[in-house]
């Protein structure tokens, strides 16, 4: 697994909700829409598949989306009840019409890559897992959580549900923004289904062409659970000194590294 240069981070964990990850659905139509061309778009380059962390809507990819050079679209989200064979079915739904497309995966998004590569594997041509969860074959996102944090937000989504306080969201996931953008992250979070933290991921095979965007300041994903999901990804880590949400604060590189890829 090759590393790219970059700093340390800070590798504690903090409460249980900023512990485990994000929560919530994506949903259409919330800042320009599920499909979008790139300035200098071209059918003949392959396309990108965004697949969304929990809770956040296809507007966080808006600057990304704009700044690619190929088509790209956002997957789109099953029913409140979905389980994680049919958030892969509609993902794959969404990329109709594409022999073949490279995959983003945020955060939770990187279960649903999971399945999506074992449900379609001779058309996903590359996976870059953007401070995602990459959990082992026949475990969970809640069971690729450390102890005791695998136990704690088990029993949070039980009881409480997938949508973690408005607190929680502007202290943890959206600490590192702005406060307009905070708000809208705040405003816009829906709950997930819970079967989305409970599925197990099936047997699957990464493409070679794989790269895991580490992100060094993020008090969701400390660097250490990161690097053991780096490793089961395989292929490139590149570093970014960003929060959970590089897409928002440093847009400019995180399309860099997706566009080389």
């Amino acid at each position: 697994m090759r590393r790219s240069s970059g700093g340390s981070c800070n590798s504690s964990v903090r409460s249980p909700w900023r512990a485990a990850v994000h929560h919530a659905a994506a949903r259409r139509g919330a800042g320009g829409g599920p499909h979008r061309r790139g300035r200098l778009g071209s059918g003949a380059v392959t396309p990108i598949l965004f697949l969304s962390g929990a809770g956040l809507r296809t507007w966080i990819w808006d600057d990304v989306r704009a700044a690619l050079e190929v088509e790209t679209r956002v997957a789109g989200r099953p029913g409140a009840d979905a389980g994680l064979d049919e958030y892969a079915d509609a993902a794959l739904r969404t990329a109709e019409g594409w022999a073949s497309f490279r995959v983003v995966a945020h955060s939770i998004g990187g279960v649903v890559a999971s399945a999506l590569v074992a449900r379609a594997p001779e058309r996903v041509s590359g996976v870059v897992a953007v401070c995602a969860s990459v959990p082992e074959v026949g475990s969970s996102f809640i069971g690729a959580l450390p102890v005791p944090q695998r136990y704690v937000m088990g029993l949070v989504t039980r009881v409480l549900g997938t949508r973690p306080p408005d607190s929680a969201i502007r202290k943890g996931l959206a600490a590192r923004l702005e406060p307009e953008l905070a708000s809208r992250i705040v405003a816009d979070f829906a709950p997930e289904s819970k079967a989305l933290y409970r599925d197990r991921v099936p047997e699957r095979r990464f493409p070679a062409s794989s790269t895991y965007i580490l992100t060094e300041r993020d008090s969701e994903y400390p660097a250490a659970l990161q690097e053991r999901y780096a490793a089961r990804l395989g292929g490139d880590v590149v570093r970014l000194a960003t929060g959970h949400l590089p897409m928002l604060e440093d847009p400019a590189r995180l399309t860099e590294v997706i566009g080389r890829q």
